[in-house]
C-alpha cells in the first residue's frame, strides 16, 4: 500500500534543509567526477550507468537519468512520501554535475593528468571523501531520497527476514555486478562503497544534524 502522499512537504527549516540539498548533490556530483576520472570504481549505481554508455551513445548524466526513472517507477507504486525536492536534485541532477565537472577538469587541467598513477592514488581518498560528504549531506536534509536509496527502504519493509543494512548491502552488490557485467568501472571505490558506505553516511549525517539546529543522536536515535 502507497504511504500518504507527502512529497515535495516543506518541514521546518525548510531553507536550509533545501541549502544542505543543493549543496550535497553538488559535491557528491564534483566528488564522482573524480571517482570516474582515477579510474579505481564508483559507487554501484554509476558502476552500472558506465556499463550502459558502453552500448548506448549517450552522455554519463543521460544515462544516470534513465537509470534513476525506472526506479522512480517503482518508488512512485509502493511510497510517495520518500519523493521530494531531493529526490528530482540527486535523480536529475547528479550525473549531469558529474559530466560538467569532467567538462572542467579536461579544460583546466593538461591532457594524460589523471593517468598519472600518482594522481590517482592521490586523489582517491579526497574525491571518496566529498563523494560521500556530499551524498550525507543531501540525505540528512531531508527533502526526499533518490529512487535509487529509496528503494532499500521501500523492500525492507516487506522483506523482514533480513535487516536494511543486509538489504542495502545486497542491493549495492547486485548493481555492482550489473556494472561488472556490462563493463563499468568496478575497483576498490565501488567494493568500500557497496559494503561500508550506509554506516559512514549515517555517521556523518549525525554531524550535519547539527546545520538543521537538531540534537546530534547516538545509534539508537535518542538525542545527547
Amino acid at each position: 500500500m502507497k504511504k500518504k502522499l507527502t512529497w515535495f512537504a516543506r518541514p521546518p527549516k525548510f531553507k536550509n534543509r533545501l541549502i544542505m540539498m543543493l549543496l550535497g548533490v553538488l559535491l557528491q556530483g564534483m566528488g564522482l567526477s573524480l571517482l570516474i576520472r582515477v579510474n579505481l570504481g564508483t559507487d554501484p549505481c554509476s558502476c552500472l550507468t558506465q556499463g550502459v554508455i558502453r552500448y548506448i551513445p549517450i552522455s554519463f548524466g543521460t544515462a544516470q537519468l534513465m537509470c534513476h526513472m525506472v526506479t522512480f517507477l517503482f518508488v512512485i507504486m509502493f511510497d510517495l512520501s520518500l519523493i521530494g525536492f531531493g529526490t528530482i536534485g540527486n535523480m536529475v541532477c547528479l550525473g549531469y554535475i558529474a559530466d560538467f565537472f569532467g567538462f572542467v577538469w579536461g579544460k583546466v587541467l593538461p591532457e594524460g593528468f589523471f593517468e598519472q598513477q600518482a594522481v590517482r592514488y592521490g586523489l582517491l581518498v579526497p574525491a571518496l571523501l566529498v563523494f560521500i560528504l556530499g551524498a550525507s549531506t543531501y540525505m540528512t536534509a531531508g527533502l526526499g531520497t533518490s529512487p535509487y536509496d529509496g528503494l532499500p527502504y521501500i523492500i525492507s519493509r516487506h522483506v523482514h527476514r533480513f535487516s536494511f543494512k543486509v538489504i542495502r548491502m545486497t542491493w549495492d552488490i547486485c548493481f555492482m555486478l550489473g556494472g561488472l557485467l556490462l563493463g563499468g568501472d568496478v575497483g576498490i571505490v565501488t567494493i568500500a562503497v557497496a559494503f561500508f558506505l550506509g554506516p559512514v553516511i549515517t555517521w556523518m549525517g549525525k554531524k550535519l544534524e547539527r546545520f538543521l539546529g537538531e540534537p546530534e543522536r547516538n545509534e539508537n536515535g535518542a538525542a545527547k
